[in-house]
């Protein structure tokens, strides 16, 4: 019979708004991929442009694998678009493109919370392995060390999804003014770019808030073993 752990409900909101995100996400991309842009500008194109009229020179442009795996790496200086916004020409395209660009003239700007984003990355990707196991262990055999080291690589966690957030919203930001700039849409088109934009946003928010909520789950099993 499984345990039940009713600490498990403090997790509720979280993944309830988490799913929300998604869904939201999900369909605003399957509904904006579907609408072509007036330019038919594929979303290579877009970056292309964008991080030319920023003046972000040493930037490459390259396609990712898979669906909604946009990124960009500034380790390599490049934009990775997936497949289907790489070579689309819908809004969706062109919005995700120009917001992988928005985290170009970031990196081209020196943006200070992309600047401690990057610097974070590696031992975040090092707790986020560790950290669970680490404190279950030692609340399984009664390590109180164990547990509060589990607690602390969390707790970087969560210090680099909250690190990550004004990246996000930034890098939206940006994508807008570049493609006001660039008069690649039209004032129809926007509205469109902003919500898909926004929705892509929320998914940061909420996994910044189910990360908290395991992070005070975690403090109060440890407090609730001490006791």
């Amino acid at each position: 019979m499984m345990y039940w752990d009713p600490t498990y409900i403090l997790l509720l909101p979280g993944l309830f708004l988490a799913m929300a995100a998604q869904i939201r996400v999900q369909s605003a991309y399957n509904h904006y991929s579907r609408e072509e842009s007036d330019s038919g500008y594929a979303g290579a194109q877009v970056a292309q442009m964008l991080l030319q009229n920023n003046g972000v020179r040493d930037v490459e442009v390259v396609m990712g694998r898979g669906q909604l795996t946009d990124h960009y790496d500034p380790r390599t200086k490049t934009v990775v678009l997936s497949p289907g916004v790489y070579r689309s020409s819908s809004l969706a395209a062109q919005a995700i493109a120009a917001h992988e660009v928005g985290h170009a003239i970031q990196h081209n700007e020196n943006y200070l919370p992309l600047a401690m984003r990057s610097f974070m990355a590696p031992g975040v990707q090092f707790s986020s392995a560790a950290a669970l196991p680490l404190f279950f262990v030692g609340l399984i055999f009664g390590s109180y060390a164990l547990t509060q080291l589990g607690i602390y690589l969390f707790t970087a966690i969560v210090i680099f999804q909250l690190v990550s957030l004004p990246v996000e919203f930034n890098a939206s930001r940006k994508a807008i003014f570049a493609l006001e700039g660039a008069g690649i849409m039209t004032m129809e088109e926007y509205p469109g770019a902003k919500k898909m934009l926004s929705a892509a946003s929320l998914t940061y928010v909420a996994s910044l808030t189910v990360s908290i909520l395991q992070l005070i789950r975690l403090m109060a099993l440890s407090g609730r073993r001490r006791r």
